[in-house]
């Protein structure tokens, strides 16, 4: 098994001499078999090595209990140890969060404070040896991460779950499964730990690791982790090729003040204009976190809009359609209060518009263009997609209004006829603050039919008793979604 280590180590040119490895230790069956493999590696490679240890403060005497054999295990085999404690659920109250967010953000915290202590700044040479985090996920974490993924809604990048190698940190047991690596500390006697959180359902990930992936290997395949794995890799060399297509195609677009998105950018294919965008946003704001697909796909949708149509974007981003294509740039203290000034007499005025909906016909709005069809239903093929929804007309009793949301909306949002104020249904929806008063939306009074581009009301859906349907369709947006 070490064989395989260092080869996974040489391969994805993890550490070389005199680079200094801090490593994770948690004192579970992981972290320990990293340790030991690594120490065996030490000499043979030339780096250097210490342990840190973090204390949540969260489990009492088990946590001081992990502390301590942790501490033994470096004592013993002649490993320098350092431990970091923190009160998470104090913190995780203070900065509202959740204990499992908050210890991720501790642990990151923990590293780069060992890190100014060993005196790494932020640039070092290849020749000096270079700041490495050594973490002990498996095989079994990665398939765990991309199914959790999968059921959240997720992309390529998502799909390709842990990468080997993140900047500073490095996973040299990644290419291990968690069956192998009890096996090879039972073979040695070495002892490990379990962290009787590990054994709780009350975390999404543990459901995941105590119950689905089991399920899997026992019921589907015994090598479901393995395949997972390779698909994994396979997902990240896709990810990895589509991101430097994207920032090819991005750099064809810069500009002195940010990227214009121009007729030739449209023209691509749209996945690469997808990862284009995200980069973009990467490059201007400095990161991605705070960027969903819903932030690309209201950047792209306003090649389809008049010029002098505009959105503003976490991080002070700001896009404009203008004459030439669609501008993305960094907003300026200046063109962010005039912008502010502007958008709220743009948005007052919206919310004190409402335009009826001809039924059928054609309605031009400042939203875009609507148009509305009926036709009797003989159980054809419902062809709705994101910009276009069926409903059934029978139900609608009045004529639908085009407007932006007011006090007391609400959608029907089952069967059973249970309701939910739109907000609500917004923030599910997970539909960013900055654009729900700019929203269209389909209305009869109160009651909410459509969130256009989103979800549509429960009521109005069609049934094997619905004898006449109301088409709509939206041309703002993506006609082909």
């Amino acid at each position: 098994m070490i064989t395989r280590v260092r080869k996974y180590i040489r391969d994805h040119q993890m550490l070389k001499a005199e680079d200094m490895v801090v490593a994770g230790v948690s004192g579970g069956a992981d972290s320990i078999a990293m340790l030991h493999i690594l120490k065996n590696l030490q000499k043979e490679i030339g780096f250097s090595m210490e342990v840190v240890h973090v204390h949540h403060g969260i489990r009492g005497q088990e946590a001081d209990r992990d502390e301590q054999f942790v501490e033994k295990i470096c004592r013993d085999w002649g490993i320098p140890f350092r431990s970091r404690h923190y009160p998470v659920p104090e913190l995780s109250g203070k900065w509202k969060l959740g204990e499992e967010e908050t210890g991720r953000i501790v642990r990151k915290q923990a590293f780069q404070e060992e890190k100014k202590r060993l005196g790494f700044s932020g640039e070092q040479s290849e020749k000096n040896g270079q700041f490495r985090i050594a973490l002990a996920h498996n095989r079994n974490d990665l398939a765990e991460t991309m199914l959790h993924h999968l059921a959240r809604g997720t992309g390529i990048r998502g799909l390709s779950g842990i990468q080997a190698v993140n900047g500073e940190i490095i996973r040299p047991v990644l290419c291990l499964e968690r069956k192998e690596i009890v096996n090879y500390l039972k073979e040695r006697g070495i002892s490990y730990i379990t962290d009787s959180s590990n054994l709780s359902d009350d975390y999404t990930r543990n459901r995941i690791r105590n119950h689905v992936l089991p399920a899997m290997e026992q019921k589907i395949n015994a090598k479901a982790v393995e395949h997972m794995a390779e698909t994994a890799r396979v997902l990240a060399e896709a990810d990895s090729y589509l991101q430097k297509k994207g920032r090819e195609l991005l750099a064809s677009c810069r500009k002195e003040n940010g990227y214009l998105l121009d007729e030739k950018f449209f023209a691509q294919d749209p996945i690469l204009q997808e990862y284009a965008v995200m980069e973009a946003f990467e490059i201007l704001a400095g990161k991605r976190k705070d960027f969903t697909s819903l932030h690309v796909d209201q950047v792209l949708s306003l090649q389809k809009k008049e010029n002098g149509r505009y959105i503003n974007l976490p991080e002070s981003l700001r896009v404009i359609r203008q004459y030439g294509g669609v501008c993305l740039k960094n907003n300026s203290a200046s063109d962010r209060e005039n912008a502010a000034s502007t958008e709220k007499k743009v948005l007052a005025g919206l919310r004190e518009m409402s335009m009826e909906l001809p039924v059928p016909g054609i309605l031009e709005s400042p939203f875009g263009v609507f148009e509305s069809k009926i036709f009797s239903y003989k159980k054809q093929k419902i062809e709705e997609k994101k910009y276009t929804k069926w409903m059934d007309y029978d139900k609608i009793e009045k004529n639908p209004y085009i407007r932006t949301r007011r006090t007391g909306d609400y959608m029907v949002i089952n069967a059973q006829g249970n309701t939910k104020k739109l907000n609500r249904c917004m923030i599910d929806e997970k539909i960013p603050s900055e654009y729900r008063d700019s929203i269209p939306l389909i209305a009869c009074g109160k009651e909410i039919l459509w969130m256009v581009g989103s979800r549509m009301n429960e009521r109005y859906k069609i049934n094997p008793q619905t004898r006449k349907v109301l088409v709509l369709n939206y041309q703002g947006g993506n006609e082909n979604e």
